[in-house]
């Protein structure tokens, strides 16, 4: 695939609880200037660990109750979902060598 996929209330149970391969689910709003730095960051990781993480990309305006689900209370959030659970949550901006520091371990 090698892009993010659109996550929503509807086919989170799906694609995110479902996959196989780790999720990475961006929580963000179209308002949130920190969120609009982090989704190239978000798309070099989609092509780069195509295989490896799925990016999904949930647009918290449009899908509250995922986010109120897993107390999404601060974007950008990053929960990545590995066998259908919370594996790892990193808030806020960071860089690319950053977040893929966090995500290694359960990526792989």
């Amino acid at each position: 695939m090698g892009t993010p996929v659109t996550i929503t209330d509807a086919n989170f149970q799906d694609t995110v609880l479902g996959s196989t391969t780790p999720v990475l689910v961006d929580f963000w709003a179209t308002w949130c200037g920190p969120c609009r730095m982090i989704a190239p960051i978000l798309e070099e990781i989609a092509k780069e660990q195509d295989g490896k993480v799925v990016i999904g990309k949930l647009d918290v305006d449009a899908n509250g109750n995922t986010a109120q689900k897993y107390n999404v209370m601060s974007i950008p959030t990053l929960i990545l979902f590995k066998d259908g659970q919370p594996a790892e949550r990193l808030v806020g901006y960071m860089s690319k060598e950053q977040l893929l520091a966090k995500l290694q371990p359960s990526i792989g």
